[in-house]
Parts: structure tokens; C-alpha cells; sequence
């Protein structure tokens, strides 16, 4: 997983900038962290149902951080489509 992470050159950390690449089709597939709170990954989730968009999830927010290259936590992240 963390392979596919490095090999993507676009990607997007937090869940405002998920949604957003969510809402404009830019996603290719989401992460959401195990112990994000529920009220904030449910629409991150609900929108990959909508939009066909695999999820996987990552056991905590402090490793998804980590996994994207940030120093902080993170309940959700993701990978873009290769323009």
C-alpha cells in the first residue's frame, strides 16, 4: 500500500481536500484511518459509494499521516487520477 503511495505523484491529505477531489471525479482511491471519529469519515465514505471509488482503510490517523508524508494526523487521504 505504502508502494502505491509513493509511486503516485498526486495525491491529497485531510478530508475538506478528499471531499473536494471527490465532488470534481479527480479520485482514484481513498484512505480512511481507523480510529478517525465516524461523523467525520461518513460522507468521505458515502461519496466513494456514490462515485464508484475504492476505500481502504489504514489502522490509525497518526499512521495514514505518516504513510502520506505529513507530520500530523489524518483521518482521510487520497490518491489522484493520473491526468
Amino acid at each position: 500500500m505504502e508502494e502505491l503511495i509513493n509511486n503516485s505523484r498526486h495525491k491529497v491529505v485531510g478530508t475538506r481536500q478528499t471531499m473536494k477531489a471527490l465532488e470534481k471525479g479527480e479520485v482514484e482511491m481513498v484512505f480512511v484511518a481507523g480510529d478517525a471519529e465516524e461523523k467525520v469519515i461518513r460522507p468521505v465514505a458515502s461519496a466513494c459509494d456514490d462515485n464508484g471509488v475504492e476505500v481502504r482503510q489504514v489502522e490509525s490517523m497518526d499512521r495514514l499521516g505518516k504513510m502520506f508524508g505529513i507530520k500530523v494526523k489524518a483521518a482521510t487521504a487520497a490518491i489522484l487520477k493520473e491526468v
